[in-house]
């Protein structure tokens, strides 16, 4: 695709020496900023110096996008995500994608914060998603006139990726349930009636982001891998969902999510992992 946004946005990393290809991306979500602080080398420029990049107005999210080495492999972090609450557009993050795509469609790792449903989704847990809901939400390909705009999502989250992440976990003696995550466009949260009806379709989890990236990412041909660090229980399962006990929790979970993904990233490249 000619995109001009993002061939004026090649040319501003291009000023900073970034070029392709990169071993895998990643995009962080609010609180998990740890992930960055262990990239050796690392590089950053904010979203507003590049072209077409929205600006995350969340506080929790550094908007910036880094570059260096994690685990010796090429990584590229989004620091920080603009939501389609922010933007009202659900295709906020599509230039993000489409500059991965053309740095060499690495692979991409999606994280976020979200509301436990299941049982076992407590605060604190890390999950890797293994599908989504978003029934009814604004889809990101909406408007898109290119056939490609049909794209499959019976496998959105790599069956591959996730056998790397479980093995990464394993290696760090770390429990990673799977988990459904459903999307909702928030800024609000949602209500206990809202949060049964997700159970009753088969929802473990609930959350503002990732899917319209996924999606994305999918449209791009991007294989994408996510995890979600669950911060709090849905509303009406115990206590008041806020963004404040949001940002606290992912903090908490942070050091571990980065060390999960570091290990996840020592395994790109190897065989189905790649």
């Amino acid at each position: 695709m000619n995109d001009p946004l993002v061939t004026a946005a090649l040319g501003a990393l291009a000023g900073r020496g970034v070029d392709a290809p990169f071993d895998l991306a990643i995009v962080l979500g609010s609180g998990l900023g740890a992930v960055s602080e262990r990239l050796e080398t690392v590089t950053r420029i904010p979203y507003a110096e590049l072209p077409g990049m929205p600006a995350t107005s969340v506080s929790g999210h550094r908007g910036a996008l880094a570059w260096g080495r994690l685990a010796g492999r090429r990584v590229l972090v989004f620091e920080g995500r603009a939501h389609p609450y922010e933007t009202g557009r659900a295709d906020a993050m599509r230039p993000a994608l489409a500059l991965v795509a053309a740095l060499g469609r690495p692979p991409v790792l999606l994280t976020n914060a979200s509301g436990g449903i299941r049982d076992d989704l407590v605060p604190g847990t890390i999950a890797a998603l293994s599908d989504h809901i978003a029934i009814g939400a604004a889809n990101p390909l909406w408007g898109e006139r290119d056939e490609r705009r049909f794209v499959p999502m019976g496998d959105a989250y790599d069956p591959a990726l996730r056998l790397r992440l479980a093995e990464a976990a394993a290696a760090l003696g770390m429990e990673l349930p799977e988990a459904v995550y459903m999307w909702f466009p928030g800024p609000s949260f949602e209500t206990p009636a809202e949060i049964r009806a997700a159970r009753a379709l088969g929802a473990d989890l609930v959350g503002m982001s990732t899917v319209p990236e996924t999606i994305l990412a999918r449209f791009h041909g991007l294989r994408v891998g996510a995890l979600s660090v669950v911060t709090n229980r849905a509303a009406g399962l115990g206590g008041a969902p806020s963004h404040a006990e949001t940002k606290r929790e992912a903090a908490l979970a942070a050091d571990r999510l980065a060390g999960l993904v570091g290990a996840f990233a020592a395994r790109i490249g190897r065989g189905a992992g790649r």
